[in-house]
């Protein structure tokens, strides 16, 4: 898959998606404070390790407590439920960039290779 020079997903030209294996994922909201990202980024990683520690025990409770604990993470980041951005944009979530208004700019980065 192509990658920008630092080895970073490719960021779709408004910010808004990072394309991977083709498929677009929205990105952090990067109107969130400095402070305030961190400690949602601190609180994702925490709930990812509690993901990885309940399904190793094979706690139930505990994995559906955890997986809470990454959508709230996640939505607090703005990477899932309402969209950050203002402007009427549909949210293109999870699509296969060549089926979206991304397909041009997305096509050109497989030429870029």
């Amino acid at each position: 898959m192509t990658r920008t020079a630092d080895g970073a997903p490719p960021t779709t030209p408004d910010g808004r998606y990072i394309v991977v294996r083709g498929r677009l994922w929205r990105t952090s909201n990067p109107h969130l404070g400095a402070e305030e990202r961190q400690a949602l980024v601190d609180d994702l990683m925490n709930a990812r390790r509690a993901v990885r520690g309940a399904m190793q025990r094979g706690d139930d409770a505990a994995l559906r407590l955890a997986r809470s604990r990454v959508q709230s993470a996640k939505t607090g980041l703005g990477e899932r439920g309402p969209v950050w951005w203002d402007d009427g944009s549909l949210d293109l979530n999870r699509r296969m960039a060549r089926n979206t208004i991304y397909a041009p700019w997305y096509a050109g980065l497989e030429d870029d290779r």
